[in-house]
C-alpha cells in the first residue's frame, strides 16, 4: 500500500507539467493568429478548402435559388433593319452559398466580405436573346454575407434580338424581352426568382437616362417554367422592356414638309384653268416632292417584313399629286382654244352647266342658247338679200345699156356700179369672217364654262379625299400616341 503513494504523486506531477505546456502552446498560437488581419483570416477560412466546381449545397436534393433584378439605365440604339436592341442595364443577383458561412464574433464582427468572383461558384445565368457581346466593364468581386448570401452586382451592355414593329413609326411602341435562364441546370438544380416586387420593377426609372430618342414606359416581369424534353424542366425569368419613340423630331422633319407641299397643291387649284401656269406649277410641286422623298429615304426605318405607315402616307401623297396634275392637264385640254373646235354637245351642256353647276351652288351659268341652224339661215338670207341687191345693181337694164353701148368707151356710171358691186362683195366676206370668228369664240367660251365647272367638281372631290385621308392618319397616330 505504501508503494502506491509515490507513484500517485509522480503521476499528478507529470499531469500538471503537461497541462502547463499545452496552455503555453495554445496561448502562443492564439497570439500568432490575432496578429494577422481579420479579413485575411476570414478569407483563408472560407476559401482554403472551397470547391468552386460543385454547387454549394450540403444536400444535393435542395435547389439553389437565384434571385435576380434588372434596372434599365439607357437605351443605346434600336436597329430596325437588323431587329437588334442595345440597352445598358444594371444587373443584380444573389444566392445562398452554404459553404461561405461564418460566425462574425470569431472574425472581429465582420458580417460582409468581398472576394474574387473567380474563386467561388457562380450560376450560369444567361440571356437567351444575346446576339453580340457588348462592351461591359468587368467587375471581379462579389459580396458575401456571414449567413452565406452572395451578392453579384454588375452593369451590362446587352445586345439582344427583338421583334420590332415599325408600322406605327414614328409613334411606335416597342416591347423587347430579356429572358434570364440557366443554360445547363434544370429547375431541380437552379431555380430563379424575382428580387423585388413586380410593381417596383415596373415603375423603377430612378437611374434611366431620359434625354434620348426613346422613353421608358415600364419593365414587366414574368416567371415561366418550360421543358425541352419530357424529363427536363427549366426556370426562366422574362423582363419585358417597353419603350416608346419620341415623335417630335420626325414630325418636324418628315410630316410638316409633306403637309406644306400638299397645301400648296390645293392652293394651286385657284389658278385660272385656261392659264399654262397651273401645269408648270404642279409639275414643280411633283418634282419637289420627289426630291423630298429621296432626302428622307435614309431616315425611314426599313425592314424586309413590313413598311411603316408613314411610308404609305408618302406614297399616297405622291399619288395625289399625280392625280392633281392629270386633272389639270385634262381641264387645260378642254378649255384650250382651237380653230376647228367642235361645239359643246347638248347632253354635256345640260349635264355640266345645268345639273353639276346647280349641285355645286355655282349659280346660273351664262350660256348661249343660240340655234346654229337659225344663225345659218339668217346668214343665208342676208347673203340672198345681198345677192339680190347686187343683181339689182347689175341687172338686165344695165346689161341692155351695156349692149347698146358696146364698142363705145365705158361711162362713169358703169364704172361706179362695178366699184359698188366689188365693195359689197368685200363687205360680205368681212361679215362672214367676223361671224365665223365670233362663233369660234362662243364655242371656246362654252368649253371654258364646262372646264371651269368640271374643275370645281374635281377640286372638291380631291379636297374631300385629302381631308379624309389626313383625318384617318391623324386619328390613328393620336390613338397610338396616347394609348
Amino acid at each position: 500500500m505504501l508503494l502506491w503513494v509515490p507513484q500517485m504523486l509522480l503521476a499528478l506531477l507529470l499531469g500538471m507539467l503537461l497541462t502547463q505546456g499545452e496552455a503555453r502552446h495554445r496561448g502562443g498560437f492564439q497570439a500568432h493568429n490575432t496578429s494577422r488581419p481579420a479579413l485575411g483570416r476570414l478569407s483563408d477560412y472560407l476559401l482554403t478548402n472551397y470547391k468552386k466546381g460543385v454547387r454549394p449545397v450540403r444536400d444535393w436534393r435542395k435547389p439553389t435559388t437565384v434571385s435576380i433584378d434588372v434596372i434599365v439605365y439607357a437605351i443605346l440604339s434600336v436597329d430596325e433593319k437588323n431587329q437588334v436592341l442595345t440597352t445598358y442595364i444594371w444587373y443584380r443577383q444573389y444566392w445562398t452559398d452554404e459553404f461561405l458561412q461564418w460566425n462574425p464574433e470569431d472574425f472581429d464582427n465582420i458580417t460582409k466580405l468581398s472576394i474574387p468572383t473567380e474563386s467561388i461558384w457562380v450560376p450560369d445565368i444567361l440571356i437567351n436573346e444575346f446576339v453580340d457581346v457588348g462592351k461591359s466593364p468587368d467587375i471581379p468581386y462579389v459580396y458575401v454575407r456571414h449567413h452565406g448570401e452572395v451578392q453579384n452586382y454588375k452593369p451590362l451592355q446587352v445586345v439582344t434580338a427583338c421583334s420590332l414593329d415599325i408600322y406605327n413609326f414614328p409613334f411606335d411602341v416597342q416591347n423587347c424581352s430579356l429572358t434570364f435562364t440557366s443554360w445547363l441546370h434544370t429547375i431541380q438544380d437552379i431555380n430563379i426568382s424575382l428580387w423585388r416586387l413586380p410593381e417596383k420593377v415596373k415603375f423603377d426609372k430612378s437611374v434611366f437616362m431620359n434625354q434620348g430618342e426613346w422613353e421608358l414606359l415600364g419593365v414587366l416581369t414574368q416567371f415561366r417554367e418550360f421543358s425541352i424534353e419530357s424529363s427536363s424542366c427549366y426556370a426562366e425569368m422574362k423582363f419585358y422592356v417597353v419603350i416608346r419613340r419620341r415623335p417630335l423630331f420626325y414630325a418636324v422633319s418628315l410630316l410638316l414638309p409633306s403637309i406644306f407641299l400638299m397645301v400648296m397643291d390645293i392652293v394651286g387649284f385657284y389658278l385660272p384653268p385656261d392659264s399654262g401656269e397651273r401645269v408648270s406649277f404642279k409639275i414643280t410641286l411633283l418634282l419637289g416632292y420627289s426630291v423630298f422623298l429621296i432626302i428622307v429615304s435614309d431616315t425611314l426605318p426599313a425592314t424586309a417584313i413590313g413598311t411603316p405607315l408613314i411610308g404609305v402616307y408618302f406614297v399616297v401623297c405622291m399619288a395625289l399629286l399625280v392625280v392633281s396634275l392629270a386633272e389639270t392637264i385634262l381641264i387645260v385640254r378642254l378649255v384650250h382654244k382651237q380653230d376647228l373646235q367642235q361645239p359643246v354637245p347638248a347632253w354635256l351642256r345640260h349635264l355640266v352647266l345645268d345639273r353639276v353647276a346647280l349641285m355645286l351652288c355655282l349659280g346660273e351659268q351664262a350660256t348661249s342658247h343660240r340655234c346654229p341652224a337659225t344663225s345659218q339661215a339668217t346668214k343665208t338670207n342676208e347673203c340672198s338679200d345681198m345677192g339680190n341687191h347686187c343683181s339689182h345693181v347689175g341687172g338686165p337694164v344695165d346689161m341692155d345699156r351695156t349692149q347698146r353701148g358696146r364698142g363705145s368707151p365705158p361711162t362713169p356710171v358703169r364704172e361706179a356700179s362695178l366699184a359698188v358691186r366689188g365693195l359689197l362683195q368685200e363687205l360680205a366676206s368681212i361679215r362672214h369672217f367676223l361671224e365665223k370668228r365670233e362663233e369660234s369664240r362662243e364655242v371656246a367660251r362654252d368649253w371654258l364654262r364646262v372646264g371651269c365647272v368640271l374643275d370645281r367638281l374635281l377640286f372638291r372631290i380631291y379636297l374631300l379625299a385629302v381631308l379624309a385621308y389626313s383625318i384617318t392618319l391623324v386619328t390613328l397616330w393620336s390613338i397610338w400616341q396616347y394609348s
